[in-house]
């Protein structure tokens, strides 16, 4: 009895272990994927493929399946490009949750676009 019970929380440490690792994986790529779409020589397809490139060298190319990128301008006017990763979550066995997960990694662009100057402002 207690085996099958220390059985269980090991499994399930590694199952944490797993996900999180992964969830870095992703979070890591579609951050840098984010900063090479970035650049002011590059668009952000090609920060998505760029992520999409990352996570199928270090995970299983199943993983880059979702991705999105696009540009993106704040409150204050500043563009910024979002690289957007959707992927299954890494389950052993039957249990576990059905979602997965989803992460984003955002970067300043290069090229930025002058916001309109307030009105009033001289």
């Amino acid at each position: 009895m207690v085996s099958a019970l220390l059985l269980f929380v090991v499994l399930a440490v590694l199952q944490l272990a797993v996900a999180l690792y992964v969830r870095n994986t992703l979070i890591s790529a579609a951050a840098e994927g984010a900063r090479f779409g970035a650049r002011a020589d590059a668009s952000p397809a090609d920060g998505a493929a760029r992520a999409a490139s990352l996570i199928s060298a270090s995970l299983n190319p199943s993983f880059a399946e979702r991705i999105s990128a696009r540009t993106t301008r704040t409150q204050d006017g500043v563009d910024v490009v979002v690289v957007t990763v959707a992927a299954p979550l890494p389950v052993f066995g039957p249990i576990g949750p059905a979602e997965g997960f989803k992460v984003s990694g955002r970067a300043f662009s290069e090229v930025q676009v002058a916001a309109p100057a307030p009105a009033g402002a001289s």
